[in-house]
């Protein structure tokens, strides 16, 4: 069964380290490639976009897949969406798997914002030193704030405007508790920024602002488009990827 994996984080490269050594399973892992160097799955590997919908409806025909499974981070939208209007066309089951939202523990000072431009906005309010977590993308929405000095982390440099006043730390998580808290003092954090990504490969920073009784604003995840089966763990993907398929190793 010709599989592609819409991917680009750890619950798709597990997913294809299992599914690749299946018998009966043809797995190809699809990579945006906006990471300079990025993690690579096992199996087939292709990197890069697709052309929108109409390319990627083309795209799945030409290459005689079967089923869709859609594993990119949480707030990978465009692709979401492209992937939900492709496989409708073409009558393809697909699955959305995305691993659960992060929670407020005691303790926690949450401020929950549907989107960066409302973040920039809340996170002015809250501070003066602003722990920008994000990712390399959307970046330029908080290049306005003049007043506010920003540690900005991301894997990548990121594209576009900068705010004025700002230190850039390139590195990958996974992090610790230890080092997110000594980040956190050394730069004199006052407010940490960060998308609701779930999981557990970056919430030591959580950990370490709850500790330090610091404000979080919390971007909300886009929502997922209509049609598509909804799981939250590689187990119930690889469950589904089965019964698809009618076996299971």
């Amino acid at each position: 069964m010709k599989t592609l994996i819409l991917g680009g984080t750890r619950e798709a490269r597990e997913l294809a380290h299992i599914a690749s050594g299946e018998p009966g399973f043809d797995i190809v892992s699809s990579l945006a490639g906006r990471v300079r160097d990025p993690m690579l799955p096992d199996g087939a590997v292709r990197v890069g976009g697709f052309g929108g919908v109409d390319g990627l409806r083309e795209w799945l025909a030409a290459n005689r897949i079967a089923v869709v499974v859609d594993a990119t981070h949480p707030f990978a939208g465009t692709i979401s969406a492209n992937a939900a209007a492709a496989v409708a066309d073409l009558r393809l089951p697909l699955v959305h798997l995305r691993r659960p939202s992060w929670s407020a523990q005691p303790g926690d000072r949450w401020f929950r914002v549907p989107d960066l431009a409302a973040a920039a906005k809340t996170a002015a309010e809250l501070g003066d030193r602003v722990f920008l977590t994000i990712g390399r993308q959307g970046v330029g929405a908080f290049a306005g704030s003049t007043r506010a000095w920003f540690l900005i982390r991301a894997i990548d440099p990121p594209d576009g405007p900068l705010p004025p006043q700002h230190e850039l730390l390139l590195a990958r998580g996974p992090f610790t508790v230890e080092d997110e808290a000594r980040l956190l003092a050394d730069r004199r954090i006052d407010v940490v920024v960060t998308k609701d990504s779930g999981g557990d490969q970056t919430d030591a920073k959580l950990t370490a602002a709850r500790a330090a009784g610091l404000p979080v604003v919390m971007i909300d995840r886009p929502a997922l488009p209509a049609g598509g089966v909804v799981v939250e763990t590689v187990a119930e993907t690889w469950k589904w990827l089965c019964e698809q398929r009618e076996t299971c190793g």
